[in-house]
């Protein structure tokens, strides 16, 4: 296991991101400042244990997905303040410099609960 979390909360502003136009999530861990938690899925402060790579499965909450591609940044931020944005485009190329793309179902705001699993495998 890569990396191994429970989402603790989200901010009332951070599913509005999974709409059709921008269909991402926006993690940190709990150590995230106010105006950033307000747009982000909160989780506990977690370890990088190896680096997530293309084809490597992200499962959020028993929902599953392939990691299509990694932008630069999102690494880095990750390991450092448990923060990327997990974007379900599916694309080939991250979109964002900060991004884990993903394939997979759609995923709703009904799949995301406290106490859920954030992991990478």
């Amino acid at each position: 296991m890569k990396y191994d979390t429970r989402i603790s909360g989200w901010g009332e502003c951070a599913l509005e991101f999974l709409n059709e136009d921008c269909n991402f999530l926006i993690i940190f861990n709990e150590t995230a400042p106010q105006e950033l938690a307000d747009i982000s899925v909160l989780h506990t402060v977690a370890m990088l244990q190896e680096e997530p790579c293309v084809g490597d499965t992200v499962q959020i909450c028993d929902v599953s997905y392939t990691i299509t591609a990694i932008g630069f940044e999102a690494l880095h931020t990750l390991k450092e303040l448990g923060h990327c944005c997990l974007s379900f485009s599916g694309s080939t190329q991250a979109l964002r410099p900060g991004n884990i793309e993903l394939k997979g179902p759609v995923f709703t705001e009904n799949h995301l609960y406290k106490g859920g699993r954030l992991q990478i495998l």
